[in-house]
């Protein structure tokens, strides 16, 4: 049964993990990690992503201003960009390593060996890329959360909100994790290859044939 389920927990794996990487990328770049809504205008919405913020109206749609410089971000928001990249980069290639490792493809069939490092190595980077997909976001809402509710801002000041991007995010590492944890949970899985049913059977032979000859009289 175990060979019969390995193939269909790896495409699952490499689907799920696929999902994740393409969330992770659009996480990258939407502009949506911090919403603002002011009460003295509610037609307009400002939002924050890593790039640019953006304020959205309801007449004339949406304008986006990019980030004059890097070191002006706030810290959050310079340590996102970074792990961000190296979540969408160690994805990617969790994706080439685990494609060739996959069963179904014919490439290296009789490299089992080398196939499963590669299963192996690709859920590692599949779950390296989920925890630093989640880091910056709950990074950035967790800030989001204590200028929130800082006493010493005072009331009259809008306060920032957490976007759809973050949500976004939560999901894609999520996804990243839970691919990765199905293509480990294959290599675990024993399978019985056919050299070794050959040579069960050529055995089993044998002692069939020493038995028919000491029965002879």
């Amino acid at each position: 049964m175990a060979s019969v389920y390995q193939p269909v927990m790896q495409l699952s794996g490499i689907l799920v993990s696929l999902l994740g990487w393409v969330l992770s990328c659009l996480t990258t770049y939407l502009p949506q990690w911090k919403n603002l809504n002011l009460e003295l205008n509610e037609l307009e919405i400002w939002t924050m992503g890593l790039w640019q913020a953006c304020v959205v109206q309801e007449e004339g749609g949406m304008q986006c201003k990019d980030f004059d410089s890097f070191l002006a971000l706030p810290p959050e928001l310079r340590i996102s960009r970074i792990l961000m990249f190296f979540s969408n980069g160690s994805g990617l290639l969790g994706l080439l390593l685990s494609g060739f490792g996959l069963d179904c493809l014919k490439i290296g069939e009789r490299q089992q060996e080398q196939k499963k490092r590669l299963l192996l190595f690709g859920g590692m980077l599949f779950w390296i890329s989920g925890i630093t997909a989640i880091v910056p976001v709950s990074w950035v809402a967790h800030a989001t959360v204590q200028e929130f509710w800082d006493e010493n801002i005072p009331d009259i000041v809008p306060r920032w909100d957490f976007g759809e991007a973050l949500f976004v995010g939560w999901l894609a590492g999520f996804c990243l994790i839970l691919g990765g944890s199905l293509l480990n949970c294959t290599i675990c899985s024993t399978e019985v290859h056919p050299s070794s049913v050959h040579y069960a059977v050529a055995e089993q032979q044998d002692q069939c044939q020493c038995l028919e000859t000491e029965m002879r009289p």
